[in-house]
């Protein structure tokens, strides 16, 4: 481009120039993610249906490989838990509540005694 080019160009920006307005939002926009949702506004229609996995546990043990190998039909392994001690209800691996073994219609059932509340949990897991 020539001189004489540029110096049109300058002249047609400053004539055209105008002061540009803003306007104000009644609400801050936040793209920061760490921004916390009121519990209000969470739609939890979108996870009702995802899958988990819940398993009652009534105790454990922990054997070497020889006895392991050597268990069959019949044999008694020995849990952590004495006869009457409440079952853990564990969803995903993580403790959510504790209960008791009950049968309704010939199908073994839990009945809940006490749930884990969600503070509770949180602390477990540190």
């Amino acid at each position: 481009m020539s001189e004489d080019s540029n110096e049109f160009a300058d002249e047609n920006v400053d004539d055209n120039m105008e002061t540009a307005t803003f306007e104000e939002f009644e609400q801050p926009y936040y793209d920061d993610k760490s921004v916390e949702t009121p519990v209000d506004e969470i739609n939890m229609d979108v996870i009702l249906d995802v899958p988990v996995t819940i398993a009652m546990e009534i105790g454990r043990a922990q054997i070497n490989i020889r006895n392991l190998l050597q268990l069959n039909q019949g044999s008694v392994v020995e849990l952590d838990r004495f006869a009457g001690e409440p079952l853990d209800v564990l969803v995903n691996g993580t403790l959510i509540a504790h209960g008791e073994v009950v049968v309704v219609n010939d199908k073994f059932g839990i009945r809940l005694t006490e749930v884990i509340s969600p503070s509770e949990r949180v602390k477990r897991l540190s």
